[in-house]
């Protein structure tokens, strides 16, 4: 089965974050199981001009050109657009991974028109919105794609009611699937001085300032302890830096600026805790990852993975800023250190492997094949 997955942005920063990261995963997962996924994005950054492969999925990217001051929603490429009719009819499933943007909207159009079976993946990224683009985009392609398509994925209850509200009446074919990730060894216990872990994009939402301020009580008891705050920058780096120098803790946080994928995971190896801060995350990969090496996190009670950290033993939940600190402290107690990574683990590959994950997407696209079929000899 060939699958194209199209994503916003690809860049060596991993700007776009988790949507990227869940669509390399479902490749190499799908391309195990013998069909022939290919990633279809817009490019930035690379030096030479894009790759043709991704982590060794094949690709089509296209440079990405910035047509409104709108962040993501202002890139595309003439040339992507241009060409979007001719590379889904190319595919047996069009699966995109669904943005308000000029890249993903026009590549589910191009499914719909070309009659072939189209999957989108939303990843909370469409949801209720006051802001005038939004409204627009939704009245002209939103809710035109999420009728159209054979299955909308979506990976928690929050998130379906958020699609039922944007859609303006229940969603049909919302069918639920979580982020899945590789199966990976466990890391041994770290040695050395405790090493708190920050690796996400730095924007408001994902609250890296939090996590900054945590680390003075977390000094007091191990005064060795050192933080790394890793992550591309989408408007925070300056606040971080300057809360760094008010607190003066050059010496124990470090920004090391944004990591490839095989770097992250080194990271989350070394270790003893990772700690994400944000606010109503869906489905975080960057946790999902540091559960997979047996790395315990510690998340807030909005996170959509929180309920499966806290019942697991995986980490700790905390309801907000000011109780990071204490659940960093617990997690570094050796007693505690060991459970919960040997807990991390084992829910990462019980509840979250990629191979299972897979399988239910492979169900989905079948039945997506199937009704297009039927509408055709209709």
């Amino acid at each position: 089965m060939r699958v194209l997955h199209a994503v916003t942005l690809h860049s060596p920063t991993g700007a776009f974050g988790g949507p990227v990261r869940v669509a390399l995963n479902l490749a190499h997962g799908l391309a195990a199981r013998g069909h022939r996924p290919e990633l279809l994005a817009l490019a930035e950054g690379f030096a030479g001009g894009p790759p043709r492969d991704v982590e060794g999925v094949p690709a089509r990217l296209y440079p990405a050109r910035r047509l409104l001051p709108l962040g993501f929603s202002g890139i595309t490429s003439p040339a992507l657009l241009a060409r979007a009719g001719r590379l889904v009819r190319e595919a047996d499933v069009v699966h995109v991974h669904l943005a308000r943007d000029l890249v993903t909207l026009p590549v589910a159009l191009a499914a719909l028109r070309a009659r072939v079976p189209l999957v989108l993946q939303t990843h909370g990224m469409v949801d209720p919105s006051g802001k005038a683009l939004a409204k627009v985009l939704d009245a002209l392609a939103v809710r035109r794609v999420l009728r159209g398509a054979a299955a909308v994925l979506h990976l928690t209850g929050h998130e379906r009611r958020d699609l039922d509200a944007v859609l303006g009446a229940p969603l049909a074919t919302a069918v639920h699937l979580v982020n899945g990730v590789p199966a990976q060894d466990p890391r041994p216990q770290p040695a050395g001085p405790p090493r708190i872990l920050y690796a996400a994009r730095l924007q408001a939402r994902k609250r890296p300032v939090d996590f900054v301020d945590a680390a003075p009580a977390v000094l007091r008891r191990h005064p060795d302890a050192e933080f790394v705050v890793a992550g591309p920058d989408e408007g925070e780096l300056a606040t971080v830096r300057r809360r760094i120098e008010e607190l003066r803790l050059a010496d124990r946080v470090f920004c090391v600026g944004a990591l490839t994928s095989a770097r992250v995971l080194e990271e989350l190896r070394r270790a003893h805790v990772y700690v994400l801060p944000s606010v109503d995350e869906p489905f975080p990969m960057s946790v999902l990852e540091s559960l997979s090496v047996g790395t315990p996190a510690v998340v807030t009670r909005s996170n959509g993975l929180a309920p499966a950290i806290g019942e697991a033993g995986a980490g700790r939940v905390v309801e907000g800023a000011d109780a990071l600190a204490g659940a960093v402290l617990e997690l570094l107690e050796p007693e505690n250190a060991e459970k919960a990574s040997a807990a991390a683990h084992r829910l990462a590959g019980e509840a979250f492997s990629i191979d299972a994950v897979v399988g239910k997407l492979l169900e989905v696209y079948g039945g997506a094949v199937g009704a297009g079929q039927a509408r055709t000899q209709a």
